[in-house]
C-alpha cells in the first residue's frame, strides 16, 4: 500500500497500484474470485494484501488475469494457462534482451 503521505491522485496512472478488491477485479474480468485465487495459487500473479489481509489487484495484474481467462475460455486448464503466460513473458523478455544486445553489438562494430 502507498505511504500515508502519498497523494492519492498520483496513483491513478500507476499500473502497479493495487486499486481493485478481489470482488471488483472478478467483476471487471467477468470471472469469479475462485479463478483469481487459482491463478494466484499458480503464482501467475501475486496480489498485494491490505492491512486486513484482503487481496488487492493492480491493472497490470488484471491484464495478466484477462489473458489467463482468455486461455481458460478456450479450454486450456488453469495451470497450463498460467505456464503459457509465464513462458510468453520469458520469451518477450529474451527477445527484448536480444534486441538490446544486437543494438549494442552494432554500435560497437560501428566504433571499430
Amino acid at each position: 500500500m502507498p505511504p500515508e503521505n502519498a497523494p492519492a491522485a498520483g496513483n491513478l496512472d500507476d499500473d502497479d497500484y493495487p486499486a481493485y478488491t478481489m470482488g471488483r477485479a472478478a467483476d471487471v474480468l467477468g470471472t469469479t474470485p475462485a479463478f483469481l485465487r487459482a491463478i494466484g495459487e499458480a503464482e501467475l500473479i501475486r496480489p498485494l494484501r491490505s492491512e486486513g489481509g484482503h487481496r488487492r489487484y493492480s491493472r497490470r495484474q488484471l491484464r495478466i488475469a484477462a489473458r489467463a481467462r482468455e486461455l481458460v475460455d478456450q479450454g486450456t486448464p488453469v495451470e497450463a494457462a498460467c505456464r503459457i503466460i509465464s513462458l510468453e513473458d520469458q520469451l518477450d523478455d529474451a527477445l527484448r534482451r536480444n534486441r538490446e544486445m544486437s543494438r549494442r553489438l552494432a554500435e560497437h562494430v560501428a566504433d571499430i
